[in-house]
């Protein structure tokens, strides 16, 4: 694609479908992809699992183990493990420790790959502030309990929607006020409301945005 790595941040709330553009976006101009929420998920997954070893020592020896194959199972989609994430990434060591992961993925991705895209809740200002395009792609809250409704029921077929909008509320409640890394807009980023997208209108904004920025700044070959 071009002589020069590329480094693109997404920022969103819960179920606005950032994780879905960067699976497309990473795939499209073969880019190293992190979903940063799921380290979160997977700590919260082990602080479910055993509460009474959960502690910072344990986490520092769980953090440095991590296969990025683990940050797929399906096992780390429940809302009780969502929420309990939100929770989690409050605290400042436990953030410190994985801000290095994500640094480490961002800045040195796998050999073979053209760059990376990441997404989370801070990647646009905390990890990657320097990223070569920055997004942050929302929707509004009801749209986003349905899309998580409709994920989850696949787990779950007695799960709820009021239940699911609630979560969701919560967890934007936490992401966006907590004191360490909040969830926040930069003035650099770009935005993108999925409102009223579906998946390939969305995509190909992004796209037409990307392949704008890489004909104005980067070598192509």
């Amino acid at each position: 694609m071009n002589k020069k790595s590329i480094k693109i941040a997404i920022d969103s709330p819960a179920g606005a479908g950032a994780g879905t553009q960067a699976k497309l976006i990473s795939q499209y101009y073969n880019l190293f992809y992190l979903d940063t929420g799921k380290i979160y998920r997977l700590l919260a997954y082990y602080k479910l699992k055993n509460p009474k070893k959960f502690n910072l020592s344990f986490i520092r020896k769980k953090v440095k183990k991590i296969k990025l194959s683990e940050l797929n199972n399906k096992k780390l989609l429940p809302n009780e493990i969502g929420f309990e994430a939100s929770i989690i990434s409050k605290n400042k060591k436990i953030r410190g420790l994985v801000d290095k992961i994500q640094k480490k993925y961002a800045y040195k991705p796998p050999k073979g790959f053209n760059g990376s895209c990441l997404d989370g809740r801070d990647i646009t200002y905390n990890i990657l502030p320097d990223a070569d395009i920055k997004f942050f792609i929302t929707a509004n809250v009801k749209i986003r309990a349905r899309r998580r409704y409709k994920e989850l029921k696949l787990l779950n077929k007695n799960i709820k929607y009021p239940d699911v909008l609630k979560s969701i509320k919560k967890r934007d409640n936490n992401d966006y006020k907590r004191k360490i890394s909040p969830l926040k807009r930069t003035s650099d980023s770009i935005l993108i409301n999925t409102t009223n997208l579906t998946i390939n209108k969305c995509f190909n904004l992004i796209k037409k945005i990307i392949n704008k920025k890489i004909k104005s700044t980067f070598k192509t070959i």
